[in-house]
């Protein structure tokens, strides 16, 4: 059975000579990542069987543990581990720095220890080894009682982002019993390869690509330059409904929408004949995604006012009571709180009989309330903890309003990077990371796992109340990344 630990954690070995630590250890952690008594040994005197080194070994290897741990990177302690007092500085100074500190428990019998240490070209002084093997029956059965977080025996292991730590559980649940999922994907970058020439020809590859895939819906971002959050502000980035209106040329069946559309960036009523013309010519296919806007760069750049957060709540649920009015029969007035609208006119209307709009935002108190009262689905963020928790505040807010919880859907917007495998991840994460990243914190900005991680993850937010995912690909240059996460989706139809 593979363990998860979450990444950054510690890891400690502990276990007589001979015993695999060494060998468990580069089988399943990077090189940088572990921490050798033996090798600060050689680094420090004259081999790594140069005892008398032990002690400016030993100093040195205190210094590297206490500085990656101040920068928050797993590290693997490989020494005999037999000291009870560096244990316990080891996990004092983890807990220090909120990581996990696991040991691994090397009981290997005595015989084998003395057979594996016979066939070394550098052997452990025999008597050297008795000291050794009687010291770990000692400490052996000291280990659960020193508080670290857990105590494993040397088999498989993995180190994934937090996120993936307990879902393989959930994996086995979707594989026994599938739940339903719904899956969007969010274009929220326009740098392919080519450059601004093949842009159409590369979104257009890649629409097709998502739909054969199996996405129900395409969304864009509603910017109109890139956000801090995904890359730089000159990099090319494309108006959002006019490239809907492009994908529902260069597709058939996904619906389109923005998410969300800033309600300070257009007239209100303007957007619905926007949201209804692009229905029409997708052929029923459109969705309104709402939200209150919050880049204040981008209003100045591009000269918009930039209300306070109390305007904007109010234009945003005008907005909400003022679409369903111009997509619906007539074209009767409304007077709102900010908004005033003589004639609620739209021809064609929509052909869908009602548009969904999805309200962007997780705010507990206003936005996860407006959803309620107002909207088909709520969109919201964070890790499990915080969808289970949005989704119990959703539908509350529901009851108060005299509303069924479900008929509002609950989705979730997410970043996915999506390996076959471990190896292939590890690639990918390097090729992607920007300078100066770690991998590991680059890794858990963009969700990297493996193909079975993101089902167990899914599964785990379709369970917390979720209804649809939509996922951001930090990969998306061409249609190739869409093969892997096709591998998810196939386990929730």
């Amino acid at each position: 059975m593979t363990v998860n630990l979450p990444s950054p954690c510690v890891v400690v070995l502990a276990g007589p000579g001979a015993s695999g630590k060494s060998s468990w250890a580069a089988e399943h952690f990077a090189a940088d990542a572990i921490v050798s008594s033996d090798r600060l040994r050689a680094l420090a005197g004259a081999g790594e069987d140069d005892i008398t080194a032990s002690t400016d070994a030993f100093a040195l290897l205190e210094q590297v543990v206490a500085v990656r741990m101040r920068r928050r990177l797993t590290t693997v302690i490989d020494t005999l581990g037999l000291d009870t007092e560096r244990r316990r500085a080891w996990r004092e100074l983890a807990r220090r720095h909120d990581l996990p500190c696991v040991v691994v428990a090397f009981d290997t019998p005595a015989a084998e220890c003395r057979a594996r240490n016979r066939g070394r070209a550098k052997r452990i002084p025999a008597d050297a080894l008795t000291v050794q093997l009687r010291s770990w029956r000692q400490v052996r059965d000291l280990l659960a009682t020193e508080g670290f977080d857990e105590v494993l025996t040397p088999q498989p292991i993995r180190v994934v982002p937090a996120a993936f730590v307990d879902t393989a559980a959930a994996a086995v649940r979707q594989r026994e019993r599938p739940a339903g999922l719904r899956f969007g994907l969010h274009l929220s970058s326009f740098t392919f390869d080519g450059g601004t020439p093949a842009t159409a020809e590369r979104l257009r590859e890649i629409a097709a690509a998502a739909e054969e895939t199996g996405f129900d819906a395409l969304y864009v971002m509603d910017h109109f330059r890139q956000i801090p959050q995904v890359g730089r502000a000159w990099d090319n980035f494309l108006e959002s409904y006019t490239t809907l209106a492009y994908l529902a040329a260069c597709t058939r069946t996904a619906e389109l929408g923005a998410l969300v559309t800033g309600v300070t960036y257009r007239n209100v009523a303007h957007l619905g004949k926007i949201v209804a013309t692009l229905d029409v010519l997708s052929g029923g296919r459109a969705m309104c995604g709402l939200g209150l806007a919050w880049f204040r760069a981008e209003h100045t750049a591009y000269g918009w006012d930039f209300p306070p957060t109390s305007q904007r709540y109010a234009l945003l649920e005008d907005a909400l009571r003022l679409l369903p009015l111009l997509w619906g029969k007539g074209s009767p007035s409304f007077e709102g709180n900010v908004i005033s609208v003589p004639e609620a006119a739209c021809y064609p209307r929509p052909l869908r009989e009602h548009v969904p709009v999805i309200l962007g935002g997780g705010g507990e108190r206003r936005t996860l309330r407006l959803a309620a009262r107002h909207a088909d689905a709520a969109n919201v963020l964070g890790d499990l903890d915080t969808v289970r928790r949005k989704a119990s505040v959703l539908r509350a807010h529901c009851a108060e309003a005299g509303r069924d919880p479900e008929t509002v859907a609950l989705t979730h917007l997410c970043t996915a990077l999506v390996g076959t495998d471990d190896r292939e991840l590890a690639a990918s994460v390097e090729r992607l990371r920007p300078q100066r990243v770690d991998s590991a914190k680059y890794a858990e900005s963009v969700n990297a796992g493996t193909v079975d991680d993101h089902i167990g993850r899914f599964r785990a937010l379709a369970e917390a109340g979720v209804n649809e995912v939509m996922v951001r690909l930090p990969d998306l240059t061409g249609p190739e990344p869409l093969t892997r996460m096709a591998k998810v989706i196939a386990a929730f139809r």
